[in-house]
């Protein structure tokens, strides 16, 4: 289903989730000053709270206009329209009128594409599963989770022949800020720091975790559990989830950063945990995704830790991970399991 917002037709819908965006365009276009926004629970429980469309329409603009979007380029919707990824990536076409092309959500949403797009927002796993047809498109945006190393590699590697590069961009942000905040270029250049949008102030309170004041997208000052490194008002670089830490032997770990750095050696999904210790406090424990096979376990020899105690004590192979509806790895689950 191809939705051109330059004229006042919609068509007819086929699939449910052609039903669902149908139905969340008569609400965008209703009388109410307010829609209502899903959060996905990756962080705490998932809850449900009213959003102003004008909020909503002040991120769409921050984000064409930084993205360089016109009337008339093309867009594909392939994410789920009860979160705020999906609501806004309507709304950023319905504001410059663009053409959106409907695709149910799936881990490969581009498996069928064969034009060329403007832009399109995506997850890591499905990028992970399209970079076959990722040339395709001018302008992606990657969000929901953070964009690993390896598959930054497998970027560069399937665009480098490209005359014509895509330009790829991993976000930050949440359901309260109304999609992303800050923007990190991945490709063509690769950056290290995330530039946050104009309107957008940031500080970290005292934990060391990001701060971030919006007015225009979210009257309240939001206060994170992301722990950050901030270069200056306007840059940021992301260390972890402060819930995540692990505390081995007295030595604060960051499990994102390890899982960064085994990435670059083994494709497979990977977590770091620490599990109760008499002697540590916490043991630092590394779950892979899979089946144990001698590869893998080659591979990880040639790993350099920064220091014998980010070692992990114990590796343990879990056929299928645990997660949550928006694709998420589930670490409080895992650790359940455990």
């Amino acid at each position: 289903m191809i939705i051109d917002f330059s004229t006042q037709h919609l068509p007819t819908p086929k699939t449910e989730f052609e039903k669902q965006v149908l139905s969340y365009l008569t609400t965008w276009f209703d009388d109410s000053a307010t829609v209502k926004v899903q959060t996905s629970g990756s962080t705490g429980t998932p809850k449900v709270f009213d959003v102003e469309k004008k909020r909503m329409r002040h991120s769409a603009k921050k984000t064409n206009d930084i993205l360089g979007l016109k009337n008339g380029d093309s867009a594909i919707l392939c994410l789920p329209v009860d979160y705020i990824s999906g609501k806004m990536m309507v709304v950023r076409a319905i504001e410059r009128n663009l053409k959106l092309v409907v695709k149910t959500p799936s881990i490969n949403p581009l498996i069928d594409l064969n034009e060329k797009i403007t832009f399109c927002a995506m997850s890591p796993l499905q990028v992970e599963n399209a970079l076959d047809k990722i040339h395709l498109i001018k302008i992606i945006i990657i969000g929901g989770a953070a964009v690993s190393e390896t598959l930054k590699n497998k970027i560069r590697k399937q665009l480098n022949s490209q005359i014509e590069p895509t330009r790829l961009y991993e976000t930050y942000g949440m359901s309260e800020t109304l999609s992303h905040i800050a923007l990190k270029e991945i490709y063509p250049t690769q950056v290290k720091y995330f530039s946050v949008l104009d309107d957008i102030e940031i500080s970290i309170d005292e934990r060391g975790c990001l701060q971030i004041f919006a007015p225009k997208l979210n009257p309240e000052l939001i206060i994170t559990n992301d722990l950050v490194e901030v270069k200056n008002r306007k840059s940021f670089k992301f260390l972890g989830r402060i819930d995540h830490v692990i505390n081995s032997a007295g030595l604060k770990i960051y499990p994102e950063q390890l899982e960064s750095l085994v990435k670059q050696e083994i494709d497979n999904e990977l977590v770091f945990l620490g599990i109760a210790d008499e002697v540590l406090g916490q043991k630092l424990v590394l779950l892979i995704e899979g089946e144990e096979n001698e590869s893998i376990t080659k591979r990880l020899d040639h790993i350099s830790y920064p220091t014998k105690n980010h070692q992990p004590k114990e590796i343990i192979f879990i056929k299928n991970f645990p997660r949550i509806p928006n694709g998420k790895v589930n670490r409080k689950e895992l650790l359940h399991l455990l």
